[in-house]
């Protein structure tokens, strides 16, 4: 490549980085109309072949966000949050160690983050009650939330995830096999350093003053949730959808076939049999958890998924188009850096989602780029789990929730940016997580026959 070539591409990247940054700004789903406008520059300015839109991904959101927002509708996201309240009240010692796994396994059963907006009071009010220095479980518990997105069958950055690493014959089980259990090995590690972190609520400083200045008032018990009539059943519906999707993963042979590209047949990908499956389950628990379809789009669950779209479906095409049109020079200009150090990657994913906010777009920019440097890709699977990253800045909902709640004082946003309650905990559960990830892949995964790492492939769903 010329030195006129060399700058051409810095300045089609700098383009990507001025329409991300100008996303962030706006926020939400300013973030997809940004990357859509990203996308036209790079096309018309810059002559580039538009890159293609993760639409695998964005079918299995649409899918999943219908179920999930039906099953909110009907009740069943309460009765889900008055199960893990019970929980975690049962032993209010273990606090520390079990409000991050209960946030985990809230993540895991619905794909999103938003249950555990709903726990937040329950874990400030146990703990206050048992002089627990909140933030504590609090922040564990956040980080351990935003880690679920990773081991969810029905999360939107693993229908991001799924198109990308199929082709290399890793599927969604592939995938669970991997982040399921390093993440439980990570947050156990989060939870110990966390359990010994700052001093006692009693002995906390800031605590005491706020005392003395009348500031601190005692949370109030978290009212007892009222469930719908149809909460359980629209629960059952929407978990047996998950667990059919997870059987279909798990064998094979019991899948439709289809045609192979070579010739013959061969067993349908996991990716439509998702989308199937959770529209039918949306369906389902419409007809017998008696909800109406109106309800639907007015659900919290609803509009946040139809934002992380929009958000992916923007940036996301912007990031293949720069990358696609770019793949020799990227390679060229990367491919030592991830051979000698493979784990900066996982830097940079963890970065892209600090700085994007956003899991899913954070997926589809950095995997691709990743697998195109010849990385395996279960080692990209195990190192995806950096998209926790989401957490680096303090501009999450999960995040400021958490400290609003703690009126003790101990869980803050921090004063230089990235000195939050949240930064600690982060970086210990994610470098472990993808560090264990990484060795489970290699005891477990070395003979997994990958295809041929030929970068347009990988690039593209």
């Amino acid at each position: 490549m010329t030195t006129m070539d060399w700058i051409l591409v810095a300045l089609q990247g700098l383009v990507v980085i001025g329409f991300i940054a100008l996303g962030v700004r706006s926020g939400g789903i300013g973030l997809g109309l940004w990357g859509g406008v990203g996308t036209l520059v790079l096309v018309f300015l810059f002559g580039l072949d538009p890159g293609e839109p993760p639409i695998s991904a964005i079918l299995i959101i649409i899918a999943v966000i219908s179920a999930a927002a039906a099953m909110e509708a009907a009740g069943g996201v309460d009765y889900m949050v008055k199960v893990a309240s019970a929980a975690l009240r049962a032993k209010p010692s273990m606090l520390n160690f079990a409000a991050p796994y209960v946030s985990y396994v809230l993540t895991i059963l619905t794909g999103t983050g938003n249950t555990f907006f709903s726990i937040i009071p329950v874990i400030n009010e146990i703990a206050y009650a048992n002089k627990i220095r909140p933030e504590r479980p609090l922040a564990g518990s956040t980080v351990a939330s935003a880690l679920g997105i990773t081991s969810s069958p029905v999360a939107a950055a693993m229908a991001t995830l799924l198109p990308l690493v199929e082709i290399y014959h890793y599927d969604l089980v592939d995938v669970l096999l991997i982040t399921i259990p390093a993440s439980i090995v990570g947050i156990f590690a989060m939870s110990l350093v966390m359990s010994r972190h700052g001093k006692d609520l009693e002995d906390d400083v800031e605590y005491q003053r706020r005392v003395t200045a009348g500031e601190v008032t005692p949370p109030a018990p978290a009212a007892d949730i009222v469930l719908k009539p149809f909460a359980k059943r629209s629960v059952a519906i929407f978990l047996a959808g998950v667990a059919a999707i997870c059987v279909f993963g798990f064998v094979e042979d019991i899948r439709p076939t289809v045609a192979a590209e070579g010739g013959g047949v061969e067993p349908m990908s996991v990716t439509p049999l998702i989308q199937m499956i959770m529209l039918t389950a949306a369906a389902l628990i419409l007809v017998f958890a008696h909800v109406k379809a109106t309800e639907i789009p007015l659900t919290s669950i609803f509009r946040s998924g139809m934002v992380a779209m929009i958000a992916l479906f923007g940036i996301a095409w912007m990031a293949d188009t720069f990358i696609a049109n770019n793949e020799d020079a990227i390679v060229q200009a990367l491919g030592s850096l991830a051979e000698n150090w493979p784990f900066t990657i996982a830097i940079a994913i963890f970065l892209v989602a600090g700085l994007t906010t956003s899991q899913s777009a954070a997926t589809r920019t950095m995997v691709p780029l990743g697998l195109a440097l010849g990385i395996g890709a279960g080692y990209m699977i195990a190192m995806w789990t950096a998209v926790a990253g989401v957490l680096f800045l303090p501009a999450n909902g999960t995040q400021i929730a958490a400290a609003e709640a703690d009126t003790t004082g101990t869980t803050t946003l921090g004063k230089r940016v990235v000195d939050h309650s949240f930064q600690l905990p982060l970086q210990v559960c994610w470098i472990v997580t993808a560090l264990v990830g990484m060795v489970i892949v290699w005891l477990f995964f070395g003979g997994h026959t990958p295809a041929p790492p030929t970068p347009t492939t990988a690039a593209t769903p």
